[in-house]
């Protein structure tokens, strides 16, 4: 038998399948039972998932500095989903280890270096280049499973949105910027005259 340790507080006996979501629906932190299609899991599901794409952009090598950018953002999209996932959060804002004006630091700090656009930019170049446009897509996505939540009358901190849309920002410049580092030109698509 494999013994498991834990940090204080977690119970390593707890059962990761409870069965209760098996009729379609699911607990949320405050308590109550919702649909699994329910607006707020939408929300904090595309949150979890875009985390998910970055563990796996995570996994392949990143200029220097990138990689501790990502685990930060991990753990604010982690915290972000916690905050999505409670149905009776009314706090107007949310205190996220990172913030909009830090993101937007680490992109004047990457696009400084950049060539100029003149063309509209293809997701590809490179394996991790094309990872980061797939978290920026995730991450347009959940910015507007979170709009529609809030326009719901749902409790949503009001410096998400502003936060979300600077990190799709973010991986976009980050996309080029690997590309740039790694010495491979973005895939540019021009239309047909």
């Amino acid at each position: 038998m494999i013994q498991l340790s834990a940090p204080l507080g977690y119970d390593v006996s707890m059962k990761i399948y409870t069965k209760t979501g098996d009729a379609g629906t699911t607990s949320l932190f405050s308590g109550g039972r919702v649909e699994k299609d329910h607006p707020r899991l939408e929300a904090y599901g595309t949150l979890d998932e875009l985390n998910a794409v970055l563990g796996l952009l995570a996994c392949e090598p990143l200029p220097g500095g990138c990689l501790d950018w990502i685990r930060e953002i991990q753990g604010a999209l982690f915290k972000l989903g916690g905050a999505i996932a409670d149905a009776d959060n009314t706090e107007a804002s949310i205190t996220l280890p990172i913030t909009s004006a830090q993101l937007e630091g680490w992109i004047d700090n990457m696009d400084e270096g950049l060539p100029e656009l003149n063309a509209f930019i293809l997701p590809g170049g490179s394996r991790p280049a094309a990872l980061a446009h797939l978290a920026r897509t995730v991450c347009r996505r959940a910015e507007r499973r979170v709009r529609a939540l809030a326009k719901e009358g749902e409790g949503v901190p009001e410096d998400v949105m502003p936060f979300l849309n600077r990190l799709s920002d973010y991986f976009f410049v980050l996309a080029r910027f690997i590309n740039y580092t790694m010495g491979i030109s973005d895939p540019e698509w021009r239309p047909e005259k």
